[in-house]
């Protein structure tokens, strides 16, 4: 990648923009942490516009269940031709198309010559051996309908699952299923979407989302940088989430991404976070220490105001005894 110097701003947020030269350098340190790997970022220009692009991490950090589209078990699935499979002995023809039965041939039944005395009867054995030819006569097997392959969603093959699973991915391993179509991701667990910077807070969350095939609507959530320090710091609608996390840096041991409830997720400034991890006794110290500053304060500003007001009060005094000039 050409790193060279360049001069030209690069929004990252409304009215807030970084050098192109110092952006280059946050991405380069990126990339160096990532070396190897998938999450490398790539840059190029459009239309003298700078565009970085690549997978960003996310974290799920939900505490309310998220309701999965029922898209796929309103599929039709079709199983594939198979000599063992309930539809064997129809002739199925191309797929798609609809099954006509066959015509059952007549047979005319005429009677036979006596047989020589030397021949022999068929023996009950060779009946039996002989039976199996009586069912090559051509006719139709019963086959389902699409109503009971539906209703039966569970019974699919191997390739009709692989090509579900390519259509939908699974969020940790947990794919659609109509028993837990509701459910809650586990805490923290990672996943990741593929974006570029000139996409906002919001278009990533819709993408996040349809990835996913996730119902619920795209404003019930956020996502929040989260520091190890306890520090959490809402992503606006017009800020772009993979420059801020260029920005922030790669390792994710000192924040990540997280998507999360709007209504249940407070923003803690850096002031606060510094208090968040300290034991309840040394809070409360802290708490009597603050107290005592604030009454000391106070009592100076009371003896201030006092100390004017007695002031005041002599000067207003001396004017009244000074006898008025004409």
């Amino acid at each position: 990648m050409d790193y060279s110097h360049q001069t030209s701003l690069v929004p990252c947020g409304q009215d807030k923009y970084i050098s192109k030269n110092e952006l280059l350098l946050h991405l380069k340190t990126y990339n160096l942490y990532y070396e190897g790997q998938n999450l490398q970022l790539r840059h190029r220009e459009e239309e003298d516009e700078f565009i970085v692009e690549g997978l960003l991490n996310i974290s799920w950090g939900l505490r309310r269940p998220i309701r999965l589209q029922m898209q796929d078990d309103n599929e039709r699935i079709r199983p594939p031709p198979s000599s063992s499979s309930w539809h064997s002995g129809c002739n199925l023809g191309a797929q798609g198309t609809t099954l006509k039965p066959l015509t059952v041939p007549k047979v005319q039944i005429s009677e036979v010559d006596a047989p020589p005395e030397g021949d022999q009867m068929p023996s009950s054995t060779d009946s039996r051996d002989l039976k199996p030819l009586q069912e090559d006569t051509p006719q139709l097997m019963r086959t389902r309908s699409d109503v009971g392959v539906r209703r039966r969603g569970n019974v699919r093959t191997p390739s009709d699952q692989r090509r579900i699973r390519r259509h939908r991915f699974s969020i940790n391993g947990h794919f659609y299923n109509h028993k837990t179509s509701v459910f809650t991701p586990a805490y923290g667990s990672v996943t990741n979407v593929r974006i570029n910077s000139t996409m906002t807070t919001p278009q990533v969350l819709k993408l996040l989302l349809n990835k996913f095939k996730i119902e619920n609507s795209a404003e019930e959530f956020a996502l929040y940088v989260v520091h190890t320090s306890g520090e959490k710091q809402k992503l606006k609608a017009t800020d772009y989430p993979l420059i801020a996390r260029i920005l922030q840096g790669p390792c994710e041991q000192v924040s990540k991404v997280f998507l999360m409830e709007k209504d249940q997720v407070e923003e803690v400034t850096y002031d606060v976070a510094q208090y968040i991890k300290f034991e309840m006794p040394v809070l409360k110290s802290f708490i009597q220490k603050l107290q005592e500053e604030e009454d000391r304060e106070v009592k100076k500003l009371m003896r201030k105001y006092t100390v004017l007001r007695l002031m005041i009060r002599q000067r207003l005094e001396e004017i009244a005894e000074t006898p008025a000039t004409i």
